[in-house]
């Protein structure tokens, strides 16, 4: 199987399965950069068994570029409905790596994308969210996340920065918290990760748990997915460099 036809199977069962999610991002000065919204995905290869067969087991650090990847489907995507054609379409900047070393049964899951100003980091981790969204097994079932109805702003400016969560839709929040009375099994002991590299040395933050490199530019701070679910706004923070 070609890596390039895991990519909504890897999308989809990041609802359906543990898994560990880093949220990572690189700033630059200017305040541009890289983000990784990376998941943990060796509980995947259960799922997988039988196409992994077919590399031979061998194991493969492939990158995809999702502009490539909405171009080879083409005829697929247009026969899906006009807005999860829209989701797609919104994940054309992203690159998908995937190292997956089947024998010690390890998959990584890797979108990437680079942003030019905070408006973009937004946009991707959005995105990224958004794309869980795709597919009719999404719709209802119990692995529906909050996340699809909250969005995330980022902002960057001086020596300040700030991340921020809104519901959007309390609603279908709330449906989301008691769908997850049916998924805290597969859920336990799986974990958010936030770690955010800074072009200058963490003064302060809000964020009283969370760690640091030893050169203090890099801000860790890890949190059970399950909490992460039931209420994101518990990664809130404000951060002051040094100046």
């Amino acid at each position: 199987m070609k890596i390039t036809h895991m990519v909504p199977m890897a999308l989809l069962l990041g609802l359906f399965v543990s898994c560990n999610l880093t949220e990572e991002i690189h700033f630059k000065e200017d305040g541009s950069g890289k983000i990784s919204i990376r998941m943990d995905g060796s509980e995947i290869m259960g799922f997988a068994e039988e196409d992994l067969a077919e590399t031979g087991k061998k194991s493969m650090d492939s990158i995809i570029a999702f502009s490539d990847f909405l171009r080879e489907h083409h005829d697929s995507i247009v026969q899906l409905p006009v807005a999860e054609q829209a989701r797609l379409k919104r994940l054309e900047p992203f690159s998908l790596r995937m190292p997956m070393h089947p024998e010690e049964k390890q998959v990584m899951i890797d979108p990437l994308r680079d942003f030019d100003r905070g408006g973009e980091v937004d946009d991707a981790f959005n995105t990224f969210q958004d794309a869980y969204a795709i597919g009719p097994s999404s719709e209802g079932n119990g692995g529906v996340t909050p996340d699809q109805t909250t969005e995330v702003s980022y902002s960057f400016a001086g020596n300040r920065f700030e991340r921020r969560v809104r519901v959007v839709d309390s609603v279908l929040f709330q449906k989301g918290l008691d769908s997850l009375q049916g998924s805290e099994m597969f859920l336990s002991g799986s974990t958010y990760t936030l770690k955010y590299h800074f072009p200058r040395r963490v003064k302060s933050t809000t964020l009283e748990a969370a760690t640091f490199s030893a050169d203090g530019r890099t801000l860790i701070f890890e949190l059970e997915l399950l909490a992460w679910m039931k209420d994101p706004s518990l990664l809130d923070m404000e951060v002051v460099l040094e100046n």
